[in-house]
């Protein structure tokens, strides 16, 4: 049983309910999408350089760090059946675990899982190419821990944000951020938005990284 890790690093937490503590990241090569903005496709192609560990050489590097918020991201880490079983044996050693999925993936089998981790879900907007893809069903297994994040690069994006957060009524389920695609549109223009619909409860959110260092370094 081995997964394949295209990077391992300790940071802050760029985004999500968590933003600004420090987390360690485990990336895993591999993506079904391919949205426009994507700023890790260099880990989404099935020959991207990868190290294969098994999930108690993931754990034991994780404990090693002695960083208890541990976020599994790729690419699309829930490509990976064996991502299960990292999250249990990490929770079984105190940590916090959030996955960052993309939303076009079933959750119900980790959701449903005696070790259930934080879910940090993509909703894709028109402006990805990939909302197609979009797995709604999904919503109704998120709970008050677990965020769907909007990237919005233009006015549609953010009429179709909306609609879905209406829709759905996600605010009273989960935490809800909108987050601009970088340089693609401002962010005071998504506050303005937020503003004329009365967004109670939406959130927007920068990539923290993004600002502290350059945007397209790796490992932060």
């Amino acid at each position: 049983m081995m997964l394949p890790v295209v990077e391992k690093f300790v940071s802050i937490n760029g985004e999500g309910a968590h933003a600004g503590e420090l987390a360690v990241f485990v990336r895993f090569r591999g993506c079904n999408l391919n949205c426009s903005y994507c700023d890790t496709s260099w880990a989404n192609s099935g020959n991207a350089p990868a190290e294969f560990e098994t999930p108690e050489e993931i754990a034991d590097w994780v404990s090693e760090t002695g960083v208890h918020n541990v976020t599994l991201t790729g690419g699309e880490p829930l490509l990976h059946k064996e991502c299960a079983e990292v999250v249990s044996l990490l929770m079984e050693r105190g940590c916090r675990v959030e996955i960052e999925t993309n939303g076009s993936i079933a959750l119900d089998r980790l959701a449903e899982a005696e070790h259930r981790p934080v879910f940090t879900m993509d909703y894709k907007l028109p402006s990805s190419g990939m909302e197609e893809f979009m797995c709604r069903n999904n919503f109704r297994l998120l709970g008050c821990h677990d965020t769907v994040k909007f990237v919005s690069g233009s006015m549609e994006d953010l009429e179709k944000a909306a609609e879905i957060i209406e829709q759905y009524r996600l605010t009273e389920r989960c935490h809800v951020y909108i987050s601009p695609v970088f340089g693609e549109i401002e962010p005071a223009d998504i506050v303005e938005f937020m503003e004329e619909r009365n967004m109670n409860g939406v959130r927007l959110q920068l990539q923290l990284h993004k600002f502290i260092w350059e945007p397209t370094r790796r490992g932060v």
